[in-house]
């Protein structure tokens, strides 16, 4: 136990702080990522994939981090972290910087509109490019547009940028533990685009998994004070 509530504003004090946890390791615990080869990919305004190492104390090989991680009970795990720097900010950038529509939501509807293949190519280095490139002097852009390009191919090649980001993440992760991913469990607010979730799965070849409840950071912040407070059996 860390502590106690005390003035906290719309909360009672004398509540036990039983878990602290950052963004990420708190969203693998939330998904089970538990053991060694399972990993998940938050998709947010940026995406992070962690991918379990267990107790291996791994140094990339391929621009990656090494982090830490929950294992079962909560114990310490080692894990190798890609981060992304633009994800889901892509939708946002259409929506309020190009005015293609209103709502993010909109996006789906707009991918799966476009029937055939086209040249349209999105580069979303808004603030440069994560791993496995660590580039802060790239720069967006977007390639392979005719007269004839439209708003919805735009969006297309925007959403197929993140997870193609991420498909880099995953082959990184890959080469560096000699093992292959099995499955994919995604969490955040972008994975609630399924074009986008059936296109990460395609180009993977890999099951993607999302849970009904997408916010396993917090729910895996829960599931550690949970465990602390002896809530839930270990």
């Amino acid at each position: 136990m860390f502590g106690r509530t005390e003035k906290v504003k719309g909360l009672p004090d004398g509540i036990p702080i039983s878990s602290l946890v950052g963004d990420q390791q708190g969203a693998l615990f939330g998904q089970l990522c538990t053991e060694p080869g399972e990993a998940k990919n938050t998709y947010g305004t940026g995406c992070f994939l962690l991918f379990n190492t267990g107790n291996n104390f791994q140094i990339s090989k391929n621009n990656l981090l090494t982090t830490l991680g929950c294992g079962p009970e909560g114990k310490t795990v080692y894990c190798l972290e890609g981060s992304v720097f633009i994800g889901g900010a892509v939708v946002q950038f259409l929506r309020d910087n190009l005015k293609f529509f209103k709502e993010s939501k909109i996006s789906e509807k707009y991918a799966s509109s476009v029937k055939k293949e086209d040249d349209v190519v999105f580069i979303p280095a808004f603030a440069g490019l994560g791993a496995p490139y660590w580039d802060m002097n790239a720069r967006g852009a977007i390639l392979g547009l005719t007269r004839d390009t439209t708003a919805e191919q735009i969006t297309r090649a925007a959403l197929k940028s993140i997870a193609l980001q991420s498909y880099e993440l995953v082959e990184a992760m890959e080469n560096d533990t000699g093992s292959k991913l099995k499955v994919l469990k995604v969490d955040g607010g972008a994975t609630g685009n399924s074009w986008l979730m059936q296109y990460q799965s395609d180009i993977l070849g890999k099951r993607v998994v999302r849970p009904s409840n997408v916010d396993t950071t917090v729910l895996g912040a829960a599931f550690l004070a949970g465990l602390e407070r002896g809530f839930f059996l270990p």
